[in-house]
């Protein structure tokens, strides 16, 4: 869903029971902003599904899935300027554990990044950690008996600025670089196996969503659990110096509740310099200034949690109808309008009439969020309510309806 910056519902879209949705947000594809999101079945700690690219009229232009027989994981849907596609898989294989301290025949989660042509569905880039990454980073238990060892549970990928690809991955507590032409891991940030001396603050552990910011640095939500080893999940950014061999902290939020989240999360830095951090399993999602300083602070009802959360620009136009609810009683009619997506109307004004050809204004009233309730006497048997932009164009108008 979409929420504005009053916590007024925009948009929903509501999912079959046995269907989630993660990582709704703003992109741009063919150069025009798009709505995307993961859709699909929930595995344990992962999914298997598709991504989906929705207009500003919320009609799907596109579909994506992975490729070379593999199963599109809930963790990442980025699109590129190059009309591409950033997504994971993962795949359960067998191999031998004993050297970890599980079974000869046990099984492994292989982590797998693809860079996908969205539209031929062609692979253009392929990363296995099997092979790449020892399972002996992992920070997880092996299974002695049956289970799987997730020693990875990549979570996030993108892009730096020369195009190597940053992966982030739970279980080793690492974000990696994987060189795009050989498919090689270049460095190792955090972990067991550090590229870099680790300045203070700079370790993370079960941490999501790191992302090169264009200043050169990272910014990584570092859960720092589950199970807990920091005292608060954070929002940091790290500097890595490779001709020293040195990541620094730059800067570091925690929320003034001192939310500690066990599994997603995000942090997004915002062009005015701001970031937004959506807590994940703590259902909390914030904005703060450069300086710190709390400046916005929102939160799902409870018992809900969110993968990750976006502040970002949107104009919606559905293509659908406004919808009118109306009721009536002692000549005084109710009527409640809503327009799902639409993000610019400023006023409503409530129709009335013997049929739909003959409608006239006897009320209006400013946009109050998701639906607005107008309130007129009127005896005609046909009610109806019509969306007005800040100019007074019209956007649109409901069909007739009988007030109940």
């Amino acid at each position: 869903m979409i929420v504005d910056t009053a916590g007024r519902l925009v948009w929903f879209k509501a999912m079959p029971r046995d269907r989630i949705a993660t990582d709704l947000r703003v992109q741009r594809w063919q150069d025009k902003p798009v709505l995307t999101w993961w859709q699909g079945g929930l595995i344990v700690g992962d999914g298997r599904g598709e991504g989906v690219i929705y207009d500003t009229s919320y009609r799907r232009i596109a579909t994506v899935h992975a490729g070379n027989g593999y199963d599109m994981d809930l963790h990442e849907f980025t699109l590129t300027p190059k009309g591409t596609a950033l997504v994971i898989a993962y795949n359960r294989v067998k191999q031998d554990l004993r050297s970890v301290g599980g079974r000869r025949n046990g099984v492994a989660v292989d982590g797998i990044v693809q860079e996908i042509d969205v539209k031929t569905g062609l692979v253009l880039f392929e990363w296995h950690s099997i092979g790449s990454v020892a399972f002996d980073e992992g920070k997880g238990p092996v299974p002695k008996a049956g289970g799987e060892y997730d020693y990875m549970h990549v979570n996030s990928v993108a892009l730096d600025r020369n195009g190597a690809f940053i992966v982030s991955a739970r279980n080793t507590w690492t974000v990696y670089k994987v060189d795009r032409a050989r498919a090689r891991v270049e460095w190792r940030l955090g972990g067991t196996r550090p590229s870099f001396k680790m300045g203070p603050g700079t370790t993370t552990a079960w941490q999501h969503s790191a992302r090169p910011q264009p200043d050169g640095t990272i910014a990584i939500y570092d859960n720092g659990a589950s199970p807990q080893v920091h005292e608060h999940s954070r929002a940091i950014t790290v500097r890595i110096d490779q001709e020293a061999k040195t990541a620094t902290l730059v800067s570091a939020l925690t929320h003034p509740r001192g939310l500690l989240s066990a599994t997603q999360g995000s942090v997004e830095r915002l062009a005015n310099g701001d970031t937004f951090v959506g807590a994940g399993s703590q259902r909390w999602f914030s904005e703060y200034s450069p300086a710190g300083e709390l400046l916005f602070d929102g939160h799902l009802a409870r018992g809900n949690d969110s993968y990750r959360a976006f502040l970002l620009p949107w104009d919606g136009s559905p293509r659908t109808a406004p919808k009118v609810a109306a009721s009536a009683s002692d000549g005084r009619v109710t009527a409640r309008g809503s327009w799902n997506g639409a993000t610019e109307v400023a006023r409503w004004q409530l129709l009335a009439g013997a049929n739909e050809d003959a409608m006239t204004i006897v009320a209006e009233a400013p946009n109050t969020g998701f639906e607005t309730t107008i309130r007129a006497t009127t005896s005609q048997p046909l009610v109806a309510m019509r969306a007005l932009d800040a100019t007074g164009r019209t956007l649109g108008t409901s069909a007739g309806v009988k007030p109940r």
